[in-house]
């Protein structure tokens, strides 16, 4: 059986001035410091590949912040960057709305929080993961007919998306508390395997000291 590894990496922060849920929205690209993040996580893979790792692939959601993202870890590879629709943002019934706290003070909103676990305002928790897996076992396969054993793929998606795989591979409840969640800006939830068998989670963070300047908004 071969060994092989998906990094699930997060994109880095949006220009978002007026800190709308942009969800699946297009246009939404990075600022300033996003694109820092980004270049700091090429600088990552670019270490990893020096130290040896065999990095075939890179592939982005559709979303602009994501293509964005991906692009200097793919120039530094000198990989394509393909374009995978099923590591895209969850949907979401806030999508749109800028401060979305303030709004769920609306009645006229409450019929979308009756049910966390599924959640009631968006897509299902169980239907990202599994979109995502499919994905990530399709790229992981691939990966190992490009590379051979310990090949490595990279897929540069959304926050919750990632959060919820994560959540799943270590068979945990997928219902959470968005401010709890291990997947800051331009992180990296990597996924290793060993065949068809997830034998490991790891994280890491590249940008963990440009957080603290960055705007963050949960479910962005």
């Amino acid at each position: 059986m071969a060994l092989a590894t998906v990094h699930l990496m997060r994109h880095g922060e949006v220009h978002n001035p007026d800190r709308v849920l942009y969800g699946r929205l297009p246009g939404y690209h990075l600022s300033e410091l996003g694109y820092e993040m980004a270049e700091r996580a090429a600088a990552y893979f670019t270490a990893r590949r020096e130290n040896g790792a065999n990095i075939v692939s890179v592939a982005a959601s559709p979303l602009l912040r994501a293509q964005e993202t991906a692009r200097p870890t793919a120039q530094a590879l000198g990989l394509e960057i393909d374009v995978e629709p099923r590591i895209v943002e969850a949907g979401n019934r806030f999508e749109g709305m800028s401060d979305v706290k303030k709004r769920l003070r609306d009645p006229r909103l409450w019929s979308l929080l009756v049910n966390p676990i599924r959640p009631s305002w968006g897509e299902p928790y169980r239907e990202q993961v599994a979109r995502v897996m499919e994905a990530v076992s399709e790229r992981r396969d691939r990966a190992v007919e490009l590379g051979g054993d310990g090949a490595e793929a990279i897929l540069v998606a959304h926050q919750l998306p990632i959060w919820v795989t994560r959540l799943a591979a270590e068979r945990r409840p997928l219902a959470h508390d968005p401010r709890r969640r291990e997947c800051s800006l331009a992180s990296i939830t990597s996924l290793d395997f060993d065949g068809d068998e997830l034998v490991a989670v790891r994280y890491a963070e590249p940008c963990a000291d440009l957080l603290a300047q960055a705007a963050n908004l949960p479910g962005a």
